[in-house]
């Protein structure tokens, strides 16, 4: 190899090495309870979405940005390493990218996207909007492809934005009766998610994030109600029974 090159690669490898340390400081910390509880009222004074005007062409360039790792639609991919964010409610995706950006939900991919500098909250508004907009499919209109006006082009885009989760193991009976008694009241009968409420949807959500996301309630690095931050109710689930909700929940959006 080039001498040059070898020296081009030393000089990054010395540059991204803090970088990497720094990373991995902010996924592994610990959020503060009270402050995450005082962003969250914070955020409802300073996001007047009644008077907001929102610019949909803003929200089609920022999403632009997200399509990078949550898809076109905000269908999410990678099995559940990015999450879909397409139909989350607005006051849900508000929340979070104040969260990540005061790093209050540690999220190194995030934090760049995020900083006050390069997302202001009118636009934090607008993309808020514009997600909560897109609507996905489980599978595709049926057409004749044959037929003379057929389109391929729009076949195409109507394919990119279906987004199918497959089936997860459990006793779904027993996950329908736990989810009822347990998640209905706020996530919604069929996992809608609360649209009036920072609630997110959980039906057509990646089972490998919602996997992710729990264990990291268990280990306190999510607080999972602003309202009770001392609940440790998911704790008292044992993992089969957790299986038995998110067999469940994977048959709400067929």
């Amino acid at each position: 190899m080039d001498l040059k090159y070898i020296l081009q690669a030393l000089v990054l490898s010395a540059c991204l090495s803090p970088l990497a340390t720094h990373a991995q400081k902010i996924e592994e910390s610990s959020f503060n309870a009270t402050d995450l509880i005082a962003s969250t009222n914070n955020i409802k004074k300073i996001f007047n979405l009644e008077s907001h005007d929102y610019d949909k062409y803003t929200g089609d360039e920022i999403n632009q940005v997200c399509a990078g790792c949550h898809g076109e639609f905000g269908m999410g991919g990678s099995d559940g390493k990015y999450p879909r964010i397409a139909g989350l409610s607005i006051p849900y995706i508000i929340k979070e990218i104040v969260l990540f950006r005061e790093r209050l939900r540690p999220n190194i991919a995030m934090v760049e996207h995020v900083e006050e500098r390069q997302l202001a909250n009118d636009e934090v508004m607008d993309i808020a909007i514009y997600l909560n907009k897109i609507k996905l499919n489980n599978r595709l209109s049926i057409i004749d492809e044959n037929a003379p006006d057929f389109d391929a082009y729009a076949r195409l885009q109507e394919a990119k934005s279906v987004l199918q989760i497959g089936r997860t193991e459990g006793d779904i009976k027993k996950g329908k009766k736990l989810y009822k008694k347990e998640c209905k009241s706020c996530h919604g009968k069929k996992g809608e998610g609360n649209q009036e409420d920072a609630t997110p949807r959980l039906a057509g959500q990646y089972q490998k994030y919602l996997w992710r996301q729990i264990n990291l309630y268990i280990k306190g690095k999510r607080l999972h109600d602003e309202d009770d931050p001392e609940e440790e109710f998911l704790k008292d689930f044992s993992k089969e029974q957790l299986g038995d909700i998110f067999a469940y929940i994977s048959t709400l959006d067929d």
